[in-house]
């Protein structure tokens, strides 16, 4: 990431920018750390589910220590941490935390 930070910094080869080129160059730089920071967080996924396997706890949710089955992992990679059912509690907990969030900022 500092690399990619570097040389967008220096405009290696790319002169004098005008202000339509520095946006578009903005914008790749922001296009590539994200693309950094989705594969940076591919990789955490992947350590983690190594330790888990090292561990022996590979497969079973975090939740309810039930066996996570393969239907609740999108393939080909598994790198789901709950059961289904577990899963969805969480989501429906999440929604209505958003829910009542955006009411409260909509109140004020």
């Amino acid at each position: 990431m500092r690399d990619v930070r570097a040389e967008g910094a220096k405009g290696e080869g790319m002169g004098v920018l005008d202000a339509a080129e520095a946006s578009e160059a903005d914008i790749q730089d922001d296009i590539e750390f994200a693309l950094i920071q989705m594969k940076s967080e591919t990789l955490h996924k992947i350590e983690e589910a190594l330790l888990r396997h090292a561990e022996g706890t590979y497969g079973n949710c975090f939740e309810c220590g039930d066996e996570i089955s393969e239907a609740s992992s999108p393939p080909p990679c598994r790198f789901a941490v709950r059961c289904k059912d577990c899963e969805e509690e969480r989501e429906v907990v999440e929604r209505r935390e958003r829910q009542l969030s955006q009411r409260r900022s909509s109140g004020s």
